[in-house]
């Protein structure tokens, strides 16, 4: 089972004193392999601790790296227009503990999850994630692929990147012995790699944009805080839709994409583009093989976790049968 690293009162200090004095902390939950705290501190200021231990061997190959990940993000998306806390620390010299440390501001507003909305009200933050979208994606971003070097899956390329993070799953699969119809994916991969070469210019893409990590103010709707960006990668937008909505296998959130679209974001048109339905089926694809690999490797426990491998089976399946149901360019 994945296990998150332990930090004392004391070691936390330690870590955290470039920051300032820390007078308290509390423990965040809802996270999956990141010890996470609020702090603090003696003048007032209110921050969050991210910890991840270097044990990587219950992580996914596109996960190494992931803290140095989210502090290039946030860095990245200052003055984008994105609500990304400001980075206040980080410490990836493992001198005080075997782990990576980022301390960011403290965000305003609830999280999302969890919120009790009407239809209604559900449509205006939809709406209002679009146009958040649409200025994260108008950053763009030096190369292809997910920036940590510790996971070696970037290129010059979208096309080269995809198949690099595609193999690279695959070989997460193998390693823990999760059967996948690896050589089906691989040949619905190399049969659409002109829509991947559709794509040209290199978007930062946030990958995880689920209620969780969307903070708002209940009493206006407005997005104010976007988390947890250690999984960004840079590359297609389209893969946004499915990273909002890892399970969906229908069309896009209607007020999703109109709030993009009014932001002068290019998911609508993209999607609507000769590439744009491949590319989408693609990265669900992707998506799916990955949260196939998941329960094993993080050695998940429950009853919900037959369920969850099931859909996630059945995902892969219906994405490689709409893929292979699409013609190719001749």
């Amino acid at each position: 089972m994945l296990t998150k690293f332990l930090v004392d009162e004391a070691q936390l200090s330690d870590l955290v004193a470039p920051v300032g004095r820390l007078s308290s902390a509390e423990p965040l939950s809802g996270g999956m392999f990141a010890t996470a705290f609020r702090l603090h501190f003696d003048d007032g200021r209110r921050a969050v601790a991210k910890i991840v231990g270097a044990d990587t061997s219950r992580l996914l190959t596109y996960e190494r790296g992931l803290l140095g990940t989210e502090a290039l993000t946030y860095r990245m998306l200052e003055d984008s227009g994105v609500p990304v806390p400001r980075v206040l620390h980080t410490d990836f010299s493992r001198k005080l503990l075997d782990a990576d440390l980022v301390v960011a501001e403290h965000l305003p507003g609830v999280s999302w999850f969890g919120r009790e909305l009407d239809e209604t009200q559900t449509a205006v933050v939809r709406r209002n994630l679009g146009a958040v979208m649409a200025s994260l994606h108008r950053v763009e971003a030096p190369s292809f692929g997910y920036p940590a070097p510790d996971a070696a899956l970037g290129a010059h390329t979208w096309r080269e990147a995809f198949v690099l993070m595609i193999e690279a799953v695959l070989a997460d699969a193998e390693r823990w012995q999760v059967p996948l119809p690896a050589e089906r994916v691989r040949a619905a991969v190399a049969r659409h790699s002109d829509a991947l070469d559709a794509v040209t210019r290199a978007a930062v893409v946030h990958t995880d944009l689920w209620e969780g990590n969307v903070f708002i103010d209940p009493e206006t709707l407005d997005i104010v805080g976007i988390i947890d960006t250690e999984r960004t990668l840079w590359g297609d937008p389209l893969h946004e839709l499915v990273g909002a909505d890892q399970f969906g296998t229908g069309e896009p959130n209607a007020d999703l994409l109109w709030g993009d679209a009014t932001a002068g974001g290019v998911l609508a048109r993209e999607l609507a583009s000769p590439s744009g339905p491949t590319r989408l089926q693609l990265s669900r694809l992707y998506f799916s093989l990955v949260l196939t690999i998941e329960p094993t490797m993080r050695g998940y426990e429950g009853e919900w976790v037959v369920g969850y491998e099931k859909d996630a089976r059945a995902n892969v399946d219906l994405a490689l049968e709409r893929l292979e149901a699409i013609p190719t360019a001749s």
